[in-house]
């Protein structure tokens, strides 16, 4: 009986949010207190859980500039606390990645071409963000502008992101590096520290 009440429950939260999204699936949480921008212009799948304190923005105007931003996290992804998230162009998140306490995902920047200008004002940079399915990002990391991260890529905790993997491997750092990485001909690990 109880475990149907939860289940009207999550039904109707989700009728109530698919309203509100560009896209919201069956099953899926936000956790309170949350801050998201242009809720229209983020997808969520099914069974996706969001934990509190995130703030997930999608920019549609900056310095009188337009922007069509897209978020789209896919079925069973799983974000914990204080998730910051702003995207101008497109940050996906593919099916089933874990992404861990105080984990940034940006596809912005703000550059710093005009010294007169404070860097927070001047015009924003923006390169398209992809993670693939079955990842898992570790505390206090920033994906940055531009990263593609191939399937079951994990990244260490508090690794700082700038780079394309094809997946199968584990990176760390700042900046971030391959350490090791899976090899399908002899199904084996190589290290490369």
């Amino acid at each position: 009986m109880f475990n149907n009440l939860i289940k009207v429950f999550y039904v109707i939260k989700s009728l109530i949010n698919k309203i509100t999204y560009k896209d919201f699936g069956w099953f899926s949480y936000i956790r309170k207190p949350i801050y998201i921008s242009n809720p229209k212009k983020i997808s969520i799948g099914k069974k996706v859980a969001i934990w509190n304190g995130a703030r997930i923005e999608a920019v549609k105007k900056y310095n009188n500039i337009n922007f069509n931003p897209e978020i789209i996290i896919e079925d069973n992804v799983k974000i914990q606390q204080n998730f910051h998230c702003t995207c101008a162009k497109k940050v996906s998140i593919g099916k089933g990645t874990l992404i861990t306490q105080n984990v940034g995902i940006f596809d912005i920047i703000h550059p710093y071409s005009d010294i007169t200008i404070s860097p927070a004002k001047q015009d924003i940079n923006h390169k398209p963000v992809e993670i693939k399915a079955n990842c898992s990002i570790g505390m206090n990391s920033v994906i940055l502008p531009g990263t593609k991260l191939g399937p079951h890529t994990v990244v260490g905790a508090n690794s700082v992101v700038n780079m394309q993997t094809e997946g199968y491997c584990v990176i760390a750092g700042s900046p971030a590096k391959i350490i090791k990485k899976y090899n399908f001909e002899n199904n084996q690990w190589e290290s490369f520290v």
